[in-house]
């Protein structure tokens, strides 16, 4: 059993040390550069040193760590895959999906926190904003001054985001903005937020809104069972005053939110395999230490049968994972193509975590072991940006040209 003391703050941090070990059955790590390997170090040891002794304590109290936030620009989490000018690493798409997966190795409400940063605010204000707007916002967002969150899904309007009632209205130099948003992970503890709405005409357009704006709150989503350390609200706006400087200039439509939500997903579909690598590596080595009928429970052919058939599906995901980054960095990857890996592998993890936890026996239940959090996390992960069987029906369209949403 683990001993628990705490710091100065009264976080209690456990002192059982991070044993974690990667596997890569195939030898993916060959396909991987020195860069890739050195950020995925890099991180990894930020993982056992920040996010392992303390994450326990704050899923059980629904707990946000939001001084993570500045560790997490430290090390370069935000935006990895964006222009150094603009607060971003500069890296490629695979160092940007290896980053996200060791970080939801530690817990997806982790990674959660950096990749909406990232992918979901950073990323529209370099790819739709103007010269002024990326230099006012993304070098504080890249080391995390700033916090940032994305406003898209409403209450009524979730995998339907085109039906969306949040809107504004000109009024000269600005625009009132009127409606709400709903499951907005970082809200509470936003400085901006990047929220779309439809104007007077009906075209969907992105705004930077400021949390200092009178009339907007982001009121937190409370009694959450899944992704329990990271924090989730609403965005509720009245009569908000927007300046029209802080509408993105290049993007109209649903084009938008869809080409973010792509980079977010793109990311989930490598920090999958993280989850589903920390339930394997916990399950491999209790399956050698725990003894049942005088020798290990991994001897019996039935716990084989589960550690093998975990250690294949991680393999495929892994694979998967690397040619979209390949195809990511050529600037081939598909929208379709990537609802397809962020499908597969967050399915794959959450059917890993359940049979990690049979494997772990009543064990499997304690925060002695990450598995729990783990299942109760990717339960949001199957679901949010865009759900397991909308990704399928995208796939479905995607090879017969037909489209089942109409």
């Amino acid at each position: 059993m683990s001993h628990i003391k705490e710091n100065s703050q009264n976080i209690k941090i456990s002192n059982k040390t991070d044993l974690y070990e990667s596997h890569d059955y195939y030898g993916v790590d060959e396909l991987l550069t020195e860069d890739h390997l050195l950020a995925r170090d890099a991180v990894r040891s930020w993982v056992k040193q920040e996010v392992s002794p303390i994450i326990e304590h704050y899923a059980d109290n629904a707990e946000c760590p939001v001084h993570l936030f500045k560790g997490l620009g430290e090390i370069g989490a935000f935006g990895p895959s964006l222009p150094m000018k603009y607060g971003g690493g500069g890296m490629d798409e695979i160092a940007y999906g290896i980053i996200m997966q060791e970080l939801e190795r530690g817990d997806s409400g982790i990674r959660s926190m950096a990749s909406v940063q990232g992918s979901l605010v950073m990323f529209p204000i370099y790819k739709f904003g103007s010269e002024e707007q990326k230099m006012k916002y993304l070098p504080k967002l890249g080391t995390g001054e700033y916090i940032g969150c994305f406003g898209l899904t409403e209450p009524d309007h979730g995998s339907n985001p085109s039906g969306m009632v949040t809107n504004i209205k000109d009024d000269g130099d600005s625009y009132i903005l009127n409606g709400a948003k709903m499951w907005i992970t970082n809200s509470p503890v936003a400085d901006i937020a990047v929220v779309w709405a439809k104007d007077e005409e009906g075209i969907i357009r992105g705004l930077i809104v400021e949390k200092d704006m009178p009339g907007f709150s982001a009121p937190q989503i409370h009694g959450k069972w899944s992704l329990r350390a990271s924090v989730t609200g609403e965005l509720v706006f009245e009569d908000v005053r927007v300046p029209k400087e802080n509408v993105l200039p290049n993007v109209q439509g649903l084009k938008g939110p869809l080409t973010c939500l792509s980079k977010a997903r793109y990311g989930i579909a490598w920090g999958a395999i993280g989850a589903a690598l920390d339930c394997y590596d916990s399950a491999l080595k209790y399956s050698k230490e725990r003894e049942q009928f005088g020798k290990p429970i991994g001897q019996f052919q039935l716990t084989q049968k589960k550690l093998a058939e975990m250690i294949t599906e991680i393999t495929k995901a892994q694979l998967l994972a690397w040619r979209l980054g390949t195809l990511a960095n050529e600037g081939k990857a598909s929208a379709a193509q990537i609802s397809m890996a962020k499908r597969n592998n967050v399915n794959m993890a959450i059917e890993i975590a359940r049979e990690a936890r049979q494997i772990h026996g009543g064990m499997g239940i304690t925060g002695e072991y990450p598995i729990m959090r783990h299942m109760m996390n990717l339960e949001s992960v199957i679901t949010y940006e865009g759900t397991h069987d909308i990704h399928l029906l995208i796939t479905g369209m995607d090879v017969t040209g037909l489209n089942a949403f109409k």
